[in-house]
């Protein structure tokens, strides 16, 4: 995929899709309305394919591979295909028409004229429209490009393979048009453990199945990524891949190799890359190669099972530029290489030269090939390194950490990530704001795009699948023309760090539970909503749910909300309370306990989102005080884990009555894993709880606070129990993600430190006296208070803010905000900073007279390169207190605004 300038994909554009998508939604929901076409009523006639010879875009390689595989999914429903180059060719009798067109082609234009409809002029958008061609009823397959009319025809075969009736699916009475709203949506594949990873790495049934599987959900990268089984090359037992290039290449003028590794077993690896790389481009996908180590020694690591020999400081950087450009030159359909440049790779902070030098091999090997650079840690010196080999650089920021958050990002990074930095401090810690978030990329003026890289720290094992979040992601992935963003799929960093295990990758200890086309096959529904909603937030529920009712069914609705609300928890758990930016001291799939009592560490977690979210610190603080800041407490948070866990327990109760066979494996699979996801979203709801009051207890001393506290850490005791007598049985003991101890285990290891600490509360709470502190509020009164009750309110006024288009650089942007008629606001707080995460808010009071209030963003801070980003605090005569524009129910939103220079 040839990269995209920033300029390429406009806001305008990005804004005009959202209004294309919503109409090419409101046209799927009401083709009911229209006649379906009628062909060749009773005849056993072919389906007939026609694609016209004098268009170019018909003719390309991924488009013929796309027509066979519509071919396939016909034949396999016992229906046979005729080809043609002409529709005059085309026999009335023919059971259905295909047309398959680029939308510059004479058959397209007249068929989208006639429908009065036209396809973008912009990468990967496709048409699907029914109409005639030369007086045969036919349905238009059409896109802009190669990729956008491969998509077209694959949506088709989609549709067949689970049609009941593939007949009928051609004949529906399409109006699609349809354009992407990210421009790089990519998967990642990881390979970071030799006991794990080989099997499917040298499995060239699974890469055709996998693949084809990709670009049907309109994924349009595939990334292979090699040398990120360890977080630095120090401690290193698994170097299989770790450092790349011996493992693949032997490279004149140099004697370097992977001590141990035979020459037949390197040469059979590179034929494999080779094979993955002619399959991924066959099918018009792009294949980015990953790279995230380049050292050679490493450190403290006796153990390792391959050692680099034949390299030294003087002929490193050397080496690695010909290795790369050796490469490049025996795949050279590989498209963009992604590399990691901070110290992790094992290369010193500002080793400028060194990186030259390496991505001169991507220079030398002479063809435009995307330059991706993992964002932490490097500086716009190393970008503009980059820039001058004239190549498309990317920066590669995560998404939300090291884990998976709600779609939009993070209104601020935690605390101790944005500090300031100290004279004398390195390069990483002057800049270790860019480690988790978006950083100061976002300049305007920039010469490089951004894409996002959503990392497997949240989810790694259980099933997911959420079209509400999924299309969150779709909507802010592309904040300030970014690029889109790469999802490191399920099972990512499965074995890392040593820690792999012979045996099932998927980790089921019940055999049954295996899916029988592999272990990524019981995520087919988290790679369609993906790719799908990335694509466009907005695609009808038709193209999930013909899945799921080919799964399930009667049971198929109940099914996907079950599902999807299940699949929020993690990451609404992730955003409110992460103790570990990092994937390695944090997974909350199988938290590892945090205690309340001892050290009163849970209380003290800081949300991943800290400028949205209190800790259950801060909140008890607030209770005392009865002054409300605003953000979302702990106690809210609950209430929404709460309300997901519930809807999710009673549509699979639900399902189960529906369900045809309740013992079929990928039933079972979503049972189980939706049933440990809710099972969580209890165990956190009543453990912020007691966090909370246990907090408020030892501000206080205040008796009925740690009995409440003592009566909700029971109940998340329980809670955990419980999810753990589901997983027992079902995964094996000994689930391995990386080897310490948080990585590693079961949810059952996890209770005896819940059970330790549990047992200390209700030794403080036998120690409290009757008697309190009477100068404090007591429990009942505090938590009773509006903004504070575990109730919510539902008298908070709806709101009016009219955000304004774009501002001028060096102009003040005024700012108004009016409460519903008849109900006033106490006050009202802008708060605003530039879209860069190492910029601290501004606070300013607005002026008002209770139902409208103004302030204005001073001319002298609009002065910059950057977008600006605002919210509102607004405040009622009640104490309670809440951010505008907030979360919606469904948690999927952006909560704040983005204003975009002019």
């Amino acid at each position: 995929m040839k990269s995209q300038s920033k300029n390429s994909v406009t806001g305008q554009t990005r804004r005009d899709f959202i209004k294309t998508a919503a109409q090419v939604a409101a046209a799927a929901a009401s083709t009911d309305l229209l006649a379906p076409v009628v062909y060749g009523r009773g005849s056993s006639g072919k389906v007939a394919i026609v694609s016209d010879p004098g268009d170019k875009l018909s003719k390309q390689a991924p488009v013929r591979w796309a027509i066979e595989q519509l071919q396939d999914r016909l034949k396999a429903h016992g229906v046979p295909t005729q080809l043609y180059s002409m529709i005059d060719q085309v026999s009335p009798s023919a059971a259905a028409c295909v047309v398959v067109a680029g939308r510059s082609s004479k058959p397209a234009r007249a068929m989208l004229a006639a429908a009065g409809l036209s396809v973008p002029d912009v990468p990967e958008a496709i048409g699907l429209v029914q109409g005639k061609l030369g007086g045969h009823p036919a349905l238009l397959a059409t896109g802009s490009d190669t990729r956008g009319l491969v998509y077209a025809v694959l949506e088709l075969a989609d549709r067949v393979e689970y049609a009941s009736n593939p007949l009928t699916e051609l004949q529906r009475p399409d109006r699609i048009i349809e354009q992407p709203a990210n421009p790089i949506r990519s998967i990642a594949r990881l390979f970071t453990s030799e006991v794990e990873d080989k099997a499917w790495y040298y499995d060239k049934s699974f890469w055709q199945q996998y693949l084809t599987m990709l670009i049907t959900q309109r994924i349009n990268r595939f990334t292979m990524t090699f040398g990120i089984g360890y977080n630095s090359p120090r401690r290193i037992k698994d170097s299989y891949f770790y450092f790349t290039y011996p493992f693949l290449l032997s490279v004149p003028g140099y004697n370097v190799k992977a001590v141990g590794l035979p020459d037949a077993e390197r040469d059979r690896n590179l034929e494999t890359l080779r094979f993955i790389v002619e399959e991924t481009t066959r099918r018009g996908l792009h294949f980015q190669l990953a790279l995230w180590t380049h050292a050679y020694d490493f450190r403290d690591s006796p153990d390792v099972n391959y050692r680099i020999e034949g390299l030294t400081p003087q002929n490193h950087a050397a080496y690695c530029r010909d290795a790369l450009h050796k490469l490049l030159e025996t795949c050279p359909k590989i498209d963009g290489v992604t590399f990691r440049c901070h110290s992790e790779s094992g290369v010193p902070q500002g080793s400028y030269e060194f990186w030259r030098t390496v991505y001169d091999g991507v220079v030398r090997a002479g063809k435009k090939r995307p330059i991706d650079i993992h964002s932490k840690g490097i500086d716009f010196k190393l970008i503009n390194i980059a820039l001058e080999t004239g190549m498309p650089v990317t920066v590669g920021p995560k998404y939300w950490a090291e884990h998976q958050g709600l779609p939009y990002h993070q209104a601020a990074i935690q605390a101790n990530e944005w500090r300031k930095a100290k004279p004398g401090d390195s390069m990483e810690r002057q800049r270790r704001f860019t480690r988790y978030g978006y950083a100061d990329y976002l300049r305007e003026d920039r010469r490089f795009g951004v894409m996002y890289r959503i990392w497997p720290g949240t989810q790694r094992l259980l099933l997911w699948g959420d079209p509400a979040m999924a299309a969150g992601f779709g909507r802010y992935s592309n904040i300030c023309d970014s690029l889109g963003v790469e999802l490191c799929e399920p099972l990512s960093f499965k074995g890392r760090m040593g820690s792999g295990l012979p045996g099932h990758r998927g980790a089921y200890a019940d055999a049954s539970l295996q899916p029988d086309g592999g272990p990524w096959t019981k995520y087919l529904y988290t790679y369609r909503i993906w790719g799908r909603m990335l694509y466009n937030p907005n695609t009808p529920r038709d193209v999930w749910t013909r899945y799921l009712k080919s799964e399930f069914g009667p049971a198929a609705k109940d099914c996907e909300i079950a599902l999807g609300h299940a699949s929020r928890v993690l990451l609404l758990i992730t955003t409110a309370h992460t103790p570990s930016c990092s994937n390695n001291g944090y997974w909350p799939e199988i938290h590892m306990n945090i205690p309340i009592v001892s050290g009163n560490r849970f209380s003290n977690v800081s949300p991943l989102d800290p400028e949205l979210f209190t800790t259950a610190e801060e909140f008890a603080e607030e209770l005392v005080s009865g002054k409300r800041s605003g953000k979302y407490s702990p106690l809210q948070v609950a209430r929404w884990l709460d309300n997901l866990a519930r809807v999710a327990d009673r549509h699979l109760s639900l399902a189960h009555g529906k369900i045809a066979d309740a013992k079929a494996p990928a039933f079972r699979r979503l049972v189980i894993d939706t049933s440990i996801q809710a099972g969580t979203a209890s165990y956190f709801a009543e453990k912020l709880r007691a966090a909370v009051a246990y907090a408020f207890y030892r501000k206080t001393g205040d008796q009925a606070a740690i009995r409440e506290a003592l009566k909700r850490y029971t109940a998340s005791r329980d809670a955990w129990a419980k999810l753990s007598r589901i997983a027992t049985g079902v995964y094996v003991e000994d689930i391995t993600f990386g080897p310490n101890s948080v990585l590693r285990g079961h949810w059952a290891d996890r209770l005896k430190a819940i059970n330790k600490d549990l047992a200390e509360m209700e030794a403080k709470a036998k120690e409290t006296p009757v008697t309190s502190d009477d100068s404090a509020p007591d429990w009942r009164t505090a938590i009773s208070r509006p903004g504070f009750a575990a109730v919510p309110r539902q008298s908070r006024p709806r709101c009016q803010h009219l955000p304004p288009a774009t501002f001028g650089p060096g102009k003040p942007i005024p700012l108004e905000i009016a409460a519903e008629a008849g109900y006033k606001l106490a006050s009202a707080t802008l708060h605003y900073r530039h879209v860069d995460q190492s910029d601290e808010y501004r606070v300013a009071e607005m002026s008002g007279d209770g139902g409208r209030y103004r302030a204005v963003i001073p001319g002298e801070y609009t002065d910059s390169a950057y977008p600006v980003l605002y919210y509102f605090v607004l405040r009622d005569y009640k104490g309670d207190a809440w951010i505008y524009p907030g979360l919606n129910n469904d948690l999927a939103n952006q909560p704040y605004f983005i204003v975009r220079r002019a």
